[in-house]
């Protein structure tokens, strides 16, 4: 099958994003919903976790609810407050090299993927990374040179928190430094276990391990896949080889030097590279982020999209995706 993929442009909430989440909201509905609603946080929670955690963003959050129509569901939806629960494979790691790069594998399905590189600059910070829900990312950089992206944790535990891709984009619209992060990182409360890696423009990095039941301990590791500081679910740990994928990264760290596209390569290949896609995910794309110079860049096996805050190139791509089953719904 093939995915298409959309990069887009709009600095401020506008009818851009209204008509986006109009074409998404039917599938998200679906998935909010999959868990069942009775429980579930009101408006009024939602709201009040918003305000007592992430302030800095509740004008733009309220902007958007708006924009989405000022529904009960859609304003609880956009909050990612408490949402169903979500896994995915997915491998990062920084470059060795003199020049600031990350890269990561995002694996998951593609039925249940926004396929957006979406550009922004909401709150006069701009934003560029790969969206999810429309208001939350999954992997981003800002023009104060972070970026960031997310693997699974490879816990079980659910907890009352936020869904982890709103809080990679409340960090990326309000944090300029590397500790900044670490400390909204730490304070944040997250809803399942998730690795965040962040790189800044001079090189610094943290990869921070998120759990709903412990304290966030903040690592100065390079690498991050699905377990943390250890494997906490062996089954889910042999069916994503998360610990194979980990030393495999860690020993390419260790080899003799290599050029930043040769590394970018390997994630482009077995074993960190899945078309596991009847299992459940497989590889939908690489992104390279280079914060230093405010650049990024999208791969695939047979294709390399480059963009910057300078030369964002808005448009369309359609991968072919190998041994992916067509998809079924948006969320």
């Amino acid at each position: 099958m093939s995915l298409h993929f959309k990069a887009i442009s709009e600095d401020e909430p506008g009818p851009i994003w209204a008509g986006l989440f109009r074409a998404f909201w039917p599938s998200y509905r679906r998935w909010w919903a999959s868990e069942g609603v009775t429980g579930r946080p009101t408006y009024r929670e939602c709201r009040l976790a918003l305000k007592a955690h992430m302030p800095e963003i509740l004008p733009l959050y309220e902007q958007l609810c708006e924009l989405a129509g000022g529904g009960d569901s859609q304003a609880r939806f956009l909050s990612f407050f408490c949402p169903p629960r979500y896994l995915s494979g997915c491998s990062q790691a920084i470059w060795q090299g003199e020049r600031p790069l990350l890269v990561r594998n995002y694996d998951y399905s593609p039925s249940a993927f926004d396929a957006i590189l979406l550009s922004t600059s909401w709150q006069g910070r701009r934003v560029i990374g790969m969206s999810d829900g429309m208001f939350g990312l999954i992997d981003g950089m800002n023009d104060a040179g972070l970026c960031l992206s997310l693997t699974f944790g490879g816990r079980r535990e659910v907890g009352e928190g936020f869904g982890i891709p709103l809080i990679l984009r409340y960090i990326l619209q309000t944090c300029e430094t590397l500790e900044e992060a670490a400390a909204v990182l730490k304070r944040v409360p997250c809803h399942m276990s998730y690795n965040v890696t962040v790189l800044d423009r001079h090189r610094r990095y943290i990869t921070a391990y998120l759990t709903p039941d412990r304290p966030t301990i903040i690592s100065i590791t390079p690498v991050a896949t699905n377990h943390q500081e250890r494997v906490e679910w062996s089954s889910h740990a042999r069916f994503t080889a998360t610990v194979e994928r980990q030393r495999f990264l860690l020993n390419r760290l260790t080899m003799h030097p290599e050029t930043q596209d040769r590394f970018i390569g390997v994630f482009l290949r077995p074993p960190l590279y899945s078309t596991a896609f009847a299992s459940g995910f497989g590889t939908l794309y690489t992104a390279a982020y280079m914060p230093a110079e405010g650049r990024m860049q999208v791969w695939w096996p047979q294709h390399v999209w480059t963009h910057s805050f300078d030369a964002f190139n808005s448009g369309s791509q359609f991968i072919l995706i190998p041994d992916a089953v067509p998809p079924t719904a948006v969320y």
